[in-house]
């Protein structure tokens, strides 16, 4: 079995009480079955309390009125962890904010930005992400796994990796190439031409395929993209409470309900403030952008070897970074023109809540990209 992991993998320790935002509220958490063989069978002093506090039909644990789980305490401790250890916890518990994407004889271990403390690690770090890979004697065998298609694909993560990590290119212009790059590889995909993607990959690599992506990009209407996009959140399912009345501020701070033509132009010289602004006050914004386009490619596309949806994997990376920069720019607007570092990480995993802890959330935010694509 081959293990990967991303190079600052080994910097997260959990801060537990002091964590500003818990991971034990806002979302059931879901025990496995092991879990809740072994608390049925629990008999010492705190197996009443540990009983009460699951839903057994739903294989959850109860939360109170503000859906905090029924084990935190107002320390933001847990109980079960101090009655019972480390080993009383489930797999999800256990696991958190560690996340396991599988393949045959692959497993791909990263850390989710929806944890506060991942990122504040990813959202400091200046130096390219890299990753670390390490084997152990396990095999298995998955049925209608295709593994030439998986080596293809992980082919293309590789070449949009670095892509996206070449900063003698505009961000703009990195993220642009990957979409072009996922773009044809779909088709390929469609067509069930899978050895013609290297001829992709080479295209976009060269001079040629540059400059055409160039060409497109100034064509491209950033404020009518952005707020479709934006709208497209309305239809998500919302995780925490206060979400959607967040995203309904930035929206109106953003793009306001006046003449489209006026609001246009409003928003250009917006959007052009707000990046002299960050480059001049934050010039490292654009590697933090780096990093998440890397974070979600890395993470996601090579699923496509499932589900042959290997653009809107790419389309997902991109428009969840736009986002969080919309995000950001609304922010920036609210307080007057100042963000600090703890805006950006507080923007980061927030968001991150809503998508990766929600499987409805990233399969509808796959299925509006496919239908925008057609």
């Amino acid at each position: 079995m081959l293990y990967t992991i991303p190079d600052y993998y080994h910097e997260f320790t959990c801060v537990a009480g002091k964590c500003e935002d818990t991971c034990c509220a806002g979302w059931q958490i879901v025990a496995d079955e092991a879990s809740l063989e072994k608390y049925k069978n629990e008999t010492g002093t705190f197996a009443e309390r540990l009983k009460e506090s699951v839903n057994w039909e739903e294989g959850t644990f109860k939360q109170d009125k503000d859906r905090r789980c029924a084990f935190l305490n107002q320390s933001n401790l847990c109980d079960m962890y101090t009655a019972l250890g480390e080993e009383s916890l489930c797999r999800t518990c256990k696991l958190y904010p560690r996340h396991i994407e599988e393949f045959e004889d692959v497993r791909e271990v990263t850390l989710s930005v929806s944890c506060p403390e991942v990122a504040r690690i990813l959202m400091n770090k200046k130096e390219p992400v890299h990753f670390l890979t390490y084997e152990t004697d396990e095999e298995e065998d998955y049925e209608d796994f295709d593994p030439f298609l998986y080596s293809k694909l992980l082919d293309a993560r590789d070449v949009m990796i670095e892509i996206l990590q070449d900063r003698e290119k505009k961000l703009n212009l990195r993220a642009a190439l990957i979409l072009a790059i996922a773009r044809d590889l779909q088709e390929c995909i469609d067509k069930e031409d899978i050895f013609s993607m290297d001829d992709v990959f080479d295209y976009y690599q060269a001079e040629e395929g540059v400059r055409e992506v160039k060409n497109a990009l100034a064509e491209v209407d950033y404020y009518t993209y952005s707020r479709k996009m934006f709208q497209n959140q309305y239809q998500m399912e919302h995780l925490r409470a206060d979400w959607e009345s967040y995203f309904q501020e930035a929206e109106k701070l953003l793009y306001r309900n006046v003449n489209e033509k006026i609001d246009k132009k409003r928003y250009v010289e917006m959007i052009q403030e707000f990046h002299a602004w960050m480059a001049k006050e934050m010039p490292e914004y654009e590697i933090q952008y780096e990093q998440l386009l890397v974070y979600f490619i890395s993470t996601y596309f090579c699923g496509a070897v499932y589900d042959g949806e290997a653009f809107a994997k790419a389309q997902m990376a991109v428009v969840s970074t736009l986002l969080i920069h919309e995000l950001l720019m609304a922010q920036w607007m609210k307080q007057e023109k100042v963000l600090d570092i703890n805006d950006v990480i507080d923007t980061v995993y927030r968001y991150s809540r809503e998508l990766e802890h929600s499987d409805s959330n990233l399969n509808l935010i796959q299925e509006l990209l496919q239908e925008s694509n057609e």
